[in-house]
């Protein structure tokens, strides 16, 4: 389902549903909102909540009037389980104790009296959408995309392994009692397997999916906790996946928007979500969806291929308008005995270092081919406690809230290689078109 927009809709452009059985209230309803967009009755029952999904609307209001205050507030609880920033108000007489009584038991905020004057219930629709839009950003979970710009830097290991704990951090696998009350309306970590070579975190992971991103985009407006629990393919630890489809041509039969859209609507359900943008070849797909992200990871290693390709990157991300203000470096398979620091690299592409994480090829490989992941059979490995202090950052200072990352210091001009590599990516920024 859409989000609801952050101000009153102007006039005409809103579809609001009215869960009603009395055609007397639905017209009066109609009247009421004329000035302000299209009113939809619907009747409670089965398929409803399918019924509003596809509606996409921006509010709901639910008569709790003519004896159907227990099926009313069944729904009103359903409806903020399954889309909890939907603005839902309930509607019926002030003069009814038992539409006023149930509305009250359900524990509603906002009350339209069908008898009373109709700017009073607009007055009332118009605060409670400002005050859901005015909290939306803390009740949508956050998204990390890790953006690599070309295949072998390390991305889809790294949001593999970030993905896996930061799960273990909120809390473990389905089921678990949820740590926060926040958890209680989304849980847990999405995993956005959207790198190249396409579906190698489910590798990883040892998880077959059958349902693909494209799927999601297809599928946008069923998306609720049901289908999510039955689609989505799920880790043991509790990760959901959503990978690429087997077929790439499959991915040109959507639209950026419409990915975008995806990305929004499943922040509604995870706390956060951990998209793998490795080695990507699109850079539109890439600008769209780091539009979204409320952070985004930089990762690049210490060749001067992966550079000089990352420079490159961000200048076509410029040249898209995409703001880099939320973009920051991992220096990944770090190798302390090459001359070029982290630092330097972070200061010629101009990002700040968020992290570095030192080369492990080895360990990851050893405990590739038994089949796990390292962050999980080998907790005190270096790369393991690297990946711990990622998902610590992001606990301690969410998508959102700003980096806390460091600025890079000047680049050191000694070494002759890092001058000669300077004025490669310099010529790159340089460069017209």
């Amino acid at each position: 389902m859409n989000a609801p927009r952050d101000r009153f809709p102007d006039a005409g452009s809103a579809t609001y549903v009215f869960v009603c059985t009395d055609p007397a209230r639905v017209a009066w309803m109609t009247d009421t909102l004329a000035g302000q967009g299209v009113v939809v009755p619907l009747r409670t029952g089965a398929g409803i909540e399918e019924r509003i999904g596809m509606l996409a609307p921006q509010a709901v209001l639910i008569d709790f009037g003519g004896g159907g205050a227990e099926d009313a507030a069944a729904l009103l609880q359903r409806l903020r389980r399954d889309w909890p920033a939907l603005p839902v108000a309930a509607a019926g007489l002030a003069t009814d104790p038992a539409a006023t009584l149930g509305a009250l038991r359900a524990g509603v905020d906002d009350f339209i009296d069908l008898a009373g004057a109709a700017e009073d219930a607009q007055a009332t629709l118009r605060a409670l959408m400002q005050r859901r839009a005015a909290t939306q950003r803390t009740v949508r979970g956050g998204t990390i995309a890790l953006m690599g710009a070309r295949a072998g830097v390390g991305t889809t290991t790294l949001a593999t392994s970030l993905a896996l704990l930061l799960q273990e951090q909120l809390g473990g696998p389905p089921g678990a009692a949820p740590r926060n009350a926040a958890a209680t309306q989304r849980r847990g970590v999405a995993l956005l397997d959207l790198g190249l070579p396409a579906r190698d975190a489910l590798l990883y992971l040892d998880t077959p999916s059958e349902f693909s991103f494209v799927d999601g985009v297809r599928n946008l407006r069923r998306i609720d906790p049901t289908l999510l629990q039955t689609a989505l393919a799920h880790h043991d630890s509790g990760v959901a996946l959503l990978p690429l489809p087997a077929s790439l041509a499959q991915v040109r039969e959507i639209s950026h928007a419409d990915s975008a859209q995806l990305i929004r609507r499943l922040a509604d359900f995870f706390d956060l979500q951990v998209a793998d943008l490795g080695g990507f070849s699109s850079v539109d797909f890439i600008a769209q969806t780091a539009r979204e992200a409320d952070r985004v990871w930089v990762v690049c290693d210490q060749s001067i291929g992966a550079i000089v390709s990352t420079a490159a990157l961000l200048k076509d991300l410029k040249a898209k308008g995409v703001d880099l203000k939320d973009f920051a470096l991992v220096v990944n398979k770090f190798d302390s005995h090459v001359e070029l620091s982290a630092r330097e690299i972070a200061a010629r592409l101009e990002l700040p270092l968020a992290h570095v994480v030192p080369a492990r090829a080895a360990a990851l490989n050893a405990a590739a081919s038994r089949g796990e992941m390292l962050v999980r059979t080998a907790r005190s490995d270096a790369y393991t406690q690297a990946v711990a202090a990622m998902a610590r950052s992001l606990r301690e200072s969410p998508p959102g809230s700003g980096q806390g990352v460091h600025a890079p210091r000047a680049a050191s001009a000694t070494a002759g290689r890092w001058r000669a590599l300077g004025k490669q990516i310099g010529s790159l920024w340089k460069k017209e078109g």
